[in-house]
């Protein structure tokens, strides 16, 4: 079976190479280099994308707080910009693979100009929530994500997702670090002015660095007509060899740790006993985790192991965490369990996401990529429920015990599965 699929592979990427040259209008090294340095683009956008998003993040319980809303009307807060995420998540999707990935980022960069400048001018609760409206389509790094999908091959497409994770690492530190500096010592409002500024700025950088279209041209049109959403056209790409059941283990294998990424506010606080400025170092912690295991492991083992063996190994590694967050007790075993949990988070993202986008057509590459990153605002949007039931009935252990049942069942489901992962050529 694995030199059945190292031929299809072999055969998929000379034809996916040589029609993205043709796309790209060059041939050879020339286009090769082209590529690289339209990922590089990409990886910029990202990494201030999420930057900016950080920094909004870690000051909009203090400026909520300041326009007069409880816990709970903050917990509505995060729930509408979730449903507006899970909402647009797909919507974006196919947007990017009817009118162009640039296309696509500049709407998301767009959208997030337009949040930061309703954040504000937010002097009242109303316009608090108004200012979520933009998020709808604020999705960066699928935009990103769907550059790197049209230009790369096969063979190189998980080490080339698996960089963005640099860039999350980045955005992690430096939009915590900044937004907290700006929000401090200038003003609360200040992170979104730098927020705006810095949108409109990935804007130009879209618009001058990122070729107009760079999907190939013999995909491009199917799907210029269809609507931009359908459950029929989800149920389609579904139905593809692999997609459902790798998708299912993509949404649950991660869901326990994200309700407990969620909770994550309340339980350093009660749980732990951290203050403010203390979960701001764990959060950096975390941002030079993601940085060390996607910048130095995740890349080097996509290009030595099979995906499917990484998929089983994230879930397997999962499963580990899981039993480590039961029997945890302090902070410094989180951050011991940290290490394998970031590692097997980092590479079933990437693992997914990179499966998911070779087993559907390259017309159908951004609306895949929507599905996938609808999964996390699915989680915030039930998260704050399902997680707070968990945590004030069962306890922290409850979140690991969930976490090691859940895996141990995905990773004997793929141990007996036999997933068929065959690769769309361009159609």
């Amino acid at each position: 079976v694995s030199t059945m699929n190292a031929k299809n592979s072999s055969e998929g990427e000379e034809e996916a190479s040589g029609v993205r040259n043709e796309t790209l209008g060059e041939s050879g090294r020339l286009g090769e280099v082209k590529s690289r340095q339209v990922i590089r683009v990409a990886y910029v956008i990202a990494a201030l994308d999420l930057t900016f998003l950080f920094m909004q993040m870690g000051i909009m319980p203090y400026l909520a707080k300041s326009l007069g809303l409880d816990s709970v009307w903050f917990g509505y807060l995060q729930t509408t910009f979730g449903v507006l995420q899970l909402v647009g998540g797909y919507i974006f999707g196919r947007f990017a693979d009817q009118f162009g990935a640039r296309a696509a980022l500049i709407l998301s960069c767009a959208s997030g100009s337009a949040m930061f400048l309703l954040m504000s001018l937010s002097t009242s609760i109303p316009l608090l929530f108004f200012s979520r409206l933009p998020g709808v389509f604020m999705h960066g790094i699928p935009g990103a994500q769907k550059v790197i999908t049209d230009v790369t091959t096969p063979s190189q497409r998980a080490g080339a997702l698996g960089n963005l994770g640099l860039c999350f690492g980045v955005g992690i530190i430096s939009g915590s670090v900044l937004g907290g500096f700006l929000s401090t010592k200038v003003s609360i409002y200040a992170p979104t002015y730098v927020g705006l500024v810095g949108s409109l700025i990935n804007i130009l950088i879209a618009v001058v660095w990122i070729p107009s279209q760079t999907k190939p041209k013999s995909g491009h049109h199917e799907t210029e007509h269809s609507n931009l959403f359908s459950i029929r056209e989800i149920l389609r790409l579904m139905k593809f060899p692999g997609v459902m059941e790798v998708f299912i283990v993509k949404v649950f294998a991660g869901l326990p740790i994200g309700l407990f990424m969620i909770m994550f506010s309340i339980i350093s606080m009660d749980f732990f006993g951290l203050e403010a400025v203390e979960s701001g170092y764990l959060m950096s912690y975390f941002g030079v985790l993601q940085m060390f295991v996607q910048g130095l492991v995740v890349g080097k083992l996509a290009h030595h192991c099979t995906e499917m063996t990484l998929l089983r190994l994230s879930v397997f590694v999962f499963a580990g965490v899981g039993l480590g967050m039961a029997l945890m007790r302090t902070v410094w075993h989180y951050c011991i369990i940290a290490v394998p949990l970031v590692f097997a988070f980092s590479m079933l993202a990437t693992i997914t996401d990179s499966i998911l986008t070779k087993a559907v057509p390259s017309s159908d590459t951004g609306a895949m990529l929507g599905i996938c990153a609808s999964v996390q605002p699915l989680t915030r949007t039930v998260g704050p429920t399902i997680g707070g039931v968990l945590y004030k009935q069962f306890g922290v252990s409850s979140f690991g015990y969930l976490q090691l049942m859940v895996n141990l069942g995905l990773f004997v489901y793929l141990l007996k599965s036999k997933i068929s992962l065959g690769e769309m050529k361009s159609h």
